[in-house]
């Protein structure tokens, strides 16, 4: 599977799951760590585990499993590090506290509203 169906993949299977604020931060030209970032945000702890967890299954069924996780205990901030996507899914507290869009603002921000069903999705 490559990063684009990769990046695909999560952000259709975050979005059919109703992430709220779903972003995806290129970071090829910043950093060594990935590729790019996806961002998405939970209304509650339950749906943070959820959304990360359905990521994990969906990217399993194509033969990708994570490299790390980090977060499900406490699912304020899930951490899937698939090597080239690093996905964070965020409960909204924690995403405001953290700015990560901020930390990673010379990152290309990458349009997604294409793969969204529901274009409010994204910013």
């Amino acid at each position: 599977m490559t990063t684009q169906e990769k990046l695909e993949k999560i952000v259709q299977t975050l979005d059919k799951k109703k992430a709220q604020d779903i972003r995806v931060i290129g970071i090829t030209n910043l950093t060594i760590i990935a590729d790019y970032f996806v961002i998405a945000t939970g209304t509650s702890t339950t749906q943070v585990k959820a959304l990360a967890g359905e990521v994990e299954y969906q990217l399993s069924e194509c033969g990708v499993e994570p490299k790390s996780t980090e977060g499900y205990r406490s699912a304020n901030w899930i951490v899937l590090n698939y090597a080239d996507i690093v996905v964070h899914v965020f409960y909204q507290d924690t995403r405001d506290e953290y700015q990560l869009e901020r930390l990673w603002a010379d990152g290309e921000q990458v349009d997604i509203s294409h793969l969204l069903i529901d274009e409010g999705n994204a910013l």
